[in-house]
């Protein structure tokens, strides 16, 4: 077989039809044999050649989705935000990303797949808590923010908001869920991250009706 010349295309074309397939029929419905289906040209060892599961396809769909929206970038040119501002835009705008509400009402048990949920944790830790503690670094610079010990707490954020928080790993009524966005509130508050406002309340609870309407 003749060396593919273009794997960065052969990826992007795997991860597009992925998505749309992920879409219309769900994750756990979506095989690898319909992903090589809907490709045409390329044989299943092709895709398994990128990807060693359909997981990975998954983890790296999701990943596309976050550099092309990269939030936090885009925020470095908010001048006129503090950070504690900031810090509330990416929650507003992650929170109700129409995208991200659609993949996860299409795949309910993804987050119980232990193997992914591993990737999620680590990722929440090692790749977007950084992310996170330079707007907080940056609000506690500004005065916006008055806590200390910005590393941890951004682990700490991003491990409550992705996991605990998270309706597709902890399935909860809407009155428990309520309950813990409160106590998610008071337990930033008394640490002097005043985060979560009535804006972030009500789209965390719309969030949670979106995915389980």
């Amino acid at each position: 077989m003749a060396r593919n010349k273009y794997p960065e295309q052969t990826v992007s074309r795997i991860l597009d039809i992925s998505l749309k397939l992920f879409l219309e029929k769900g994750y756990e419905k979506t095989t690898i044999q319909d992903i090589v289906d809907h490709l045409g040209y390329l044989s299943k060892g092709a895709i398994y050649h990128h990807f060693s599961s359909k997981e990975d396809i998954i983890d790296a769909v999701i990943m596309r989705m976050y550099e092309e929206h990269n939030l936090f970038n885009k925020l470095k040119n908010e001048h006129l935000l503090n950070g504690l501002q900031k810090m509330k835009k990416v929650f507003v705008e992650s929170i109700t990303s129409e995208e991200q509400q659609q993949l996860l009402r299409s795949s309910p048990t993804l987050m119980k797949n232990p193997k992914f949920l591993s990737r999620h944790i680590d990722r929440c830790v090692s790749f977007y808590a950084p992310l996170l503690q330079t707007i907080i670094e940056e609000g506690i610079s500004d005065g916006s923010i008055t806590v200390d010990n910005s590393k941890e707490l951004s682990e700490v954020v991003m491990l409550l908001v992705n996991v605990w928080l998270n309706p597709a790993v902890f399935s909860v009524t809407n009155d428990h869920f309520t309950q813990k966005i409160h106590f998610f509130k008071t337990l930033l508050d008394s640490i002097g991250l005043p985060v979560i406002d009535d804006e972030i309340m009500l789209v965390l609870n719309d969030f949670r009706s979106a995915i389980f309407s």
